[in-house]
Order: structure tokens, then C-alpha cells, then sequence
């Protein structure tokens, strides 16, 4: 099978970069030192290609319904025009098809950004919502060759405390539209040397940052300018312990087509208060939370927490398991993302069955790490 590459390929291949098969994408897991990568996200700047993930624009008169049905998180709360909103799209069953945030731009059109392996399956989806309901919106992948909507685009995600500096020296005319922006908003900048520019205060790592959309033809020369301005590359390995430590989610690790979401921690995402209905709603209530989604440190020497190892509590025949595990960098522990029986506390100590052994793992409050501070301890 031949995978798919993005426009920041051979810029990867240019810095010696270790690539490997990420769900059909030739990506790159490191540059060098994944360590390294990971600290200088939390300390100074790292960058990250995201030009797999697949930026879908919805436009139309009747968008902002049709995204009050699709979407478990309420739309309703973007009145503002750039303002963000992450959610989960849901099937009837009530589980997870994708994990996608969805941008207001007008009123007739609304950009998501939905995740690279559910890409096809998520448009698909969308287009037959669409045809079911007769909403007569236009929904357009902008990643995949030229569309009616323009050229593809493609994402580049600059993050760490002197993430936003660094891409205002890079496209000075991006500050004025973002200098006060907050958290979960998008600016657009008309920049001479890169064309349009999407900048988002949205990122994957627990840092602050911007995530830049670009014309996939103008991706490698804005990737080679943050470079020499002094962003460091940083691959798939860094972004992976940057999520962790930040306790978010990964779709297809910790949620996927057969996990409830109210399982993976991701009730605050989903709007069950309001009249509104969605797909997935009823079953959803239906269902109920039948786990609790914490996380764990290992408190004992001699295993790392990996997915799908087996939580053991005490007192009690249920059990949990690992959805994500790492070495945490900043910590210096081992630290997992785990789905465990209700009714286990933060400050339980819970056992963690590696091999042929049980070793004590705290249960912790999330996120282990945000904005450089260690917070579980």
C-alpha cells in the first residue's frame, strides 16, 4: 500500500526525520530526540505537521441546524463570529465516530477540523445526514486535490509559551486579528508571502500556540520560515506524551465507534441539558455513565503503563482498563489515561497488571500537566 504524504513530506526527509505508517500516513515520529521535541513544546516553541488531519468547510442557509442535529456539543454557544467549540459527532447507537472542533465563521458557513483516519468516513457521514434531512448544504474536504472551494489546505499546529511571538514574527500580519484573542477562536490574515492565513488558538499539547492554515502549496515555505525563525520540528512521538500529560483525548485509542462517551471523559462535551436533540442523544440517555475516565501514576518500579493492561481495585471484581500509557517526560513517572469502574476516587491507589505483576498506580484528578505546571502529583 502506498501512503499518503503531506506537503511538509520532503521537508521531514530534508531534517533526517524518522518517518513511519500513521494510519496510511507517512509521518514523522521524531526528529532526534522525541525528549527534547516534548520540552521544547513545554518550555519554548516546537511545531507540529497536521496537514493529515482534513479541514471540512459546511456552507449554506441552514447550516447552523444541521450541526445542532449532527453534533453532540451545542452549537448554539458560537454566536460570536470565530469563536470554537470541540465535540464529538455520534451515531444513533451513541458512540463516537469522530472527535472534531467546529469553527463559526458566518452564519452560512461553519469550518470543522476532523481527524485523518475518520476523514472519508466523517464527509460520508456528513453528506448523508445532509441528504436525509434535506438540508441542502454544500460540505466540502479541503485536503484531499482542488475542490469548488479553492485550492487544499493544509495545517501546521506552533505551540508552547512562545508559540503566538514566534508565528507574529513569522506573519506580522496575523498580531493585530489575534493579539487579544482567546483560547478556542480563529482570525484570518492575508499575508504577502503565504497567502490566507486560518490562525487558531487551538492546540493538542496543554500549551498555548496557534494552529495555521495555509494553502497546501504554501505549507513548506511557512514550515522552513518558522524554522529559521527559531521553531523547533517535532514529530508524532512528542505529540503523543504532550496529549497525555494534558489528558486529551486520542480517537481510535481512548473513544472510537464502540466506546460511550461519557465513558471517556468527554461529558462536558456533549449538551444533554438543553431541548435540543442530536444523533446519539436518546441512547446516550439511555445508556448512562457506566465508567469513569481518570487518570494513573505508577507508584511502583518496574513497568511502563501501556493501553489495554488491566486495572485491578480492591474489594471488588470489576475491573478497568489502560487506554493510553507513556513515560512522561515533565513528570518523570509513568503516567496512563484509564477507564475505571465507578465509584473509584481520585487518591485510590488501584493495581496495574504488567506481565506477570501487580504494581500500585495513584488515581489522579486531569490533566497531569497544562501550561508547563505539573498538576497531578
Amino acid at each position: 500500500m502506498t501512503l499518503k504524504a503531506t506537503p511538509l513530506n520532503n521537508a521531514h526527509r530534508a531534517a533526517g526525520a524518522k518517518m513511519v505508517d500513521f494510519g496510511g500516513w507517512d509521518m514523522p515520529v521524531n526528529y532526534g530526540s522525541q525528549i527534547e521535541e516534548h520540552n521544547a513544546v513545554r518550555t519554548d516553541v516546537g511545531m507540529f505537521d497536521v496537514a493529515h488531519m482534513c479541514v471540512v468547510d459546511i456552507k449554506g442557509d441552514n447550516v447552523r441546524g444541521f450541526l445542532r442535529g449532527l453534533l453532540a456539543n451545542n452549537v448554539d454557544k458560537l454566536q460570536v463570529s470565530g469563536k470554537a467549540l470541540y465535540s464529538c459527532m455520534l451515531n444513533p447507537q451513541g458512540f463516537v465516530i469522530d472527535d472534531l472542533i467546529v469553527y463559526f465563521i458566518n452564519e452560512s458557513w461553519f469550518r470543522l477540523v476532523v481527524n485523518a483516519g475518520t476523514a472519508e468516513k466523517d464527509v460520508a457521514w456528513m453528506q448523508q445526514q445532509n441528504t436525509a434531512t434535506n438540508a441542502g448544504l454544500t460540505i466540502t474536504q479541503r485536503r484531499d486535490g482542488d475542490t469548488a472551494e479553492g485550492a487544499p489546505m493544509a495545517l501546521i499546529a506552533v505551540q508552547g509559551p512562545n508559540a503566538r511571538a514566534k508565528v507574529w514574527e513569522v506573519i506580522p500580519e496575523s498580531k493585530e486579528g489575534t493579539a487579544d484573542m482567546k483560547p478556542f477562536n480563529v482570525a484570518f490574515a492575508q499575508s504577502p508571502t503565504f497567502g490566507e492565513a486560518m490562525i487558531a488558538r487551538t492546540g493538542y499539547t496543554g500549551e498555548d500556540g496557534f494552529e495555521i492554515g495555509v494553502a497546501a502549496a504554501q505549507a513548506e515555505n511557512l514550515w522552513n520560515a518558522l524554522v529559521a525563525a527559531g521553531v523547533k520540528p517535532a514529530g508524532l512521538g512528542a505529540r503523543d506524551t504532550l496529549r497525555l500529560e494534558a489528558g486529551m483525548n486520542l480517537y481510535g485509542q481512548d473513544m472510537d465507534e464502540t466506546v460511550n462517551p461519557l465513558d471517556a471523559g468527554l461529558a462536558w462535551t456533549i449538551d444533554l441539558v438543553s431541548e435540543r436533540d442530536f444523533i446519539g442523544k436518546s441512547a446516550l440517555q439511555a445508556m448512562g455513565q457506566n465508567a469513569q475516565f481518570v487518570g494513573l501514576i505508577l507508584r511502583e518500579k518496574g513497568g511502563v503503563l501501556r493501553a489495554h493492561q488491566k486495572v485491578v481495585v480492591a474489594g471488588t471484581d470489576a475491573t478497568g482498563e489502560i487506554t493510553s500509557g507513556t513515560f512522561s517526560p515533565s513528570m518523570q513517572q509513568a503516567i496512563a489515561l484509564a477507564r475505571v469502574p465507578n465509584g473509584v476516587a481520585v487518591g485510590d491507589t488501584v493495581h496495574v497488571e504488567i506481565r506477570d505483576k501487580k504494581l500500585a498506580a495513584s488515581v489522579v484528578k486531569l490533566p497531569f500537566v497544562r501550561n508547563g505546571k505539573i498538576l497531578a502529583v
